[in-house]
């Protein structure tokens, strides 16, 4: 059923798809795949259903609360970059005050099913997490200096960690290499967006790295991040806690993410930025699904 609002657009109507556009379900999608693989790599027997369940149930309404947090604190910059300007707060369908009302409703949810069917330390880290994003990272970094993606990225690669903790009760050594694998990711990813994006950041007055210090630096830190990303990736082999399976897959997704890199840094294809930045996606994905197939081959060997 649509909800009326009024805030100078009373025509405007909001729909379940413009409340469930503000928790940006494609990101928690993602965030719930690498969520859901450090909770089946934290243990050799299965992970009962109710952490599984509501487990990364909670950790997605968690993370689509930060997400509308975003919405609001950013729709000024949202009302003048192209790709946002239709979403629900900029356009009037849904007021700030009934996102941030949907936000707390989402939180307060998400932890309660985490202290319910997980544990304390899964609900400290996920509401961690949540700050981090929402206030830390939307509310200053993004607009206080050119690094506040990599400050600021720690917060998104939280999820296998907190799908490890939920299983298991505690902090360890693998968990935390998960997140440094997506920590290092994460400059690559976004800054190849901001480069495709650069006008509109500029316009906005938002100081990513393109704009404050120029495209040619960005893609060096791209590259130079890239290889860091690729090294950290091949940990979990060096450690033992995957097998050839997923050294191979690290391997080649991360050759293929370095000559990405490459290509944006000669600016020897077109469209070079945005196709580097889908293809991170595409890489995040598939190394995370191989590290989970690895671990289940070598359970059966």
């Amino acid at each position: 059923m649509a909800i009326p609002l009024s805030q100078g657009h009373s025509q405007a109507h909001a729909s379940w798809r413009d409340y469930l556009e503000l928790t940006k379900p494609k990101v928690v999608v993602l965030m719930l795949i690498t969520s859901l693989v450090g909770m089946f790599l934290a243990t050799r027997a299965g992970v009962p259903w109710q952490v599984l369940l509501f487990g990364n149930l909670g950790i997605g309404l968690c993370a689509g609360a930060a997400a509308a947090v975003n919405h609001v604190v950013d729709r000024r910059i949202d009302s003048i970059m192209a790709r946002t300007l239709k979403r629900p707060v900029v356009n009037g369908r849904v007021s700030p005050a009934a996102a941030l009302a949907f936000a707390f409703v989402l939180a307060v949810a998400g932890q309660a099913l985490l202290l319910a069917f997980t544990n304390e330390l899964t609900a400290w880290l996920t509401l961690a997490s949540l700050v981090g994003y929402a206030v830390l990272y939307t509310g200053f970094l993004k607009r206080a200096t050119p690094q506040n993606i990599v400050i600021g990225g720690l917060a998104g690669a939280a999820p296998p960690l907190l799908g490890w903790v939920a299983v298991t009760g505690h902090l360890s050594a693998e968990p935390l290499l998960l997140v440094l694998i997506i920590f290092a990711w994460t400059p690559p990813h976004f800054w190849a967006l901001a480069i495709h994006r650069k006008a509109e950041y500029a316009k906005a007055d938002i100081p990513m790295l393109p704009v404050t210090h120029g495209e040619q630096y960005t893609k060096v830190h791209i590259l130079l991040y890239t290889l860091v990303m690729f090294a950290v990736s091949l940990l979990p082999y060096a450690i033992h806690m995957s097998g050839p399976l997923y050294l191979v897959a690290a391997l080649a997704l991360g050759g293929r993410f370095l000559q990405w890199a490459w290509v944006l840094y000669r600016d020897s294809r077109p469209h070079a930025a945005i196709r580097t930045f889908k293809y991170s996606i595409a890489y995040l994905f598939l190394l995370f699904i191989a590290l989970l197939m690895d671990h289940y081959l070598m359970l059966n060997l």
